[in-house]
């Protein structure tokens, strides 16, 4: 228990000498304590390739890695930390990096995880997702695995709903055919074991909407600034007046995006729209058609088309 008065003359100026790691009595100079560690950050950088971060350890722990980045790797150079080359014998060099990796993982569990979350990583990665959403995903994962929940099901399954749920609990949505594209696993898969982790872990999300898709389709359309904000506007309008209900949200935000184009001055086709959200062309023509009654743009849409 840190002492907060001095043990020999009962005073409370009690100084921490930092560079000595010691507690000391300011008034009769007797050392309460010694060998005292510093948890905090260094002072110093010794690595140019960690520019100015400061950190105590190495690397800050990952989800990303089975072990969270606990455990050390040798790596491919035959050199030591001075950059000298190691004077070992090549087979017997091969022969300590191989038990090192074997070592790592200790049993069937932790190499389940080593492999998921490798396959996990090069998903995210094909996405295009952010590192964030990657360790949300690593961590529904690590849930389902001890929950026993990948025992005789497919990894690639687990792992591509395993990256849909996150998504969808990061309010950065994608559909189950942008998953299932990258991923090494069908799209009925997907949706399926997703039900069973949103079941089994308990886990509740919201249903996407229009606008959750929004920005990056009308990104993908190079579409304007104007335009995007006009079919966010349509979309909310429509979630306003419960139009939305029992619609997907990825085929009326492809509606909304068409009208919007159409009505701002910078049009796009109905393919463009359709392949961008990856629905087809005949949802786009319906959906578009029940907008325009909805929100009584009829007028405006027909000035737009006779220009």
């Amino acid at each position: 228990m840190k002492e907060t008065k001095c043990s020999d003359c009962g005073s409370r100026d009690l100084k921490l000498d930092d560079a000595r790691g010691e507690r000391v009595c300011g008034d009769c100079g007797i050392v309460l304590e010694e060998n005292i560690m510093d948890m905090g950050a260094e002072w110093r950088v010794f690595s140019d390739s960690k520019g100015t971060n400061q950190v105590r350890g190495g690397e800050r722990l990952t989800n990303m890695l089975h072990d969270k980045g606990l455990s050390t790797a040798i790596g491919w150079e035959d050199r030591d930390f001075s950059g000298k080359g190691i004077t070992m014998n090549r087979a017997q060099l091969h022969r300590i990096r191989k038990w090192q990796k074997r070592v790592r993982i200790s049993n069937a569990k932790e190499r389940n995880l080593a492999v998921a979350l490798a396959e996990l990583g090069r998903l995210c990665s094909q996405m295009g997702l952010p590192t964030q959403l990657a360790e949300a995903s690593s961590d529904i994962y690590r849930k389902a695995n001890d929950a026993n929940l990948c025992r005789g099901r497919s990894i690639d399954a687990v792992v591509a709903a395993s990256v849909y749920v996150a998504c969808r609990l990061e309010n950065l949505p994608r559909t189950l055919d942008e998953v299932a594209a990258q991923s090494r696993t069908g799209r009925k898969e997907i949706g399926r074991t997703s039900r069973m982790l949103q079941k089994r872990l308990k886990i509740r999300m919201t249903v996407p909407r229009p606008m959750d898709y929004n920005s990056r389709f009308c990104s993908d359309l190079g579409l304007s600034a104007d335009a995007e904000s006009y079919a966010w506007e349509l979309q909310q309008r429509l979630i306003d007046g419960e139009y939305d209900v029992g619609r997907g949200p990825v085929g009326l935000c492809a509606s909304t995006i068409y009208v919007a184009s159409r009505l701002v001055g910078t049009p796009r086709t109905q393919r463009e729209c359709a392949d961008v959200a990856g629905v087809t062309e005949v949802t786009v023509r319906h959906r578009y058609k029940e907008v325009l009654k909805a929100l009584s743009l009829e007028a405006e849409w027909e000035d737009a088309i006779s220009k």
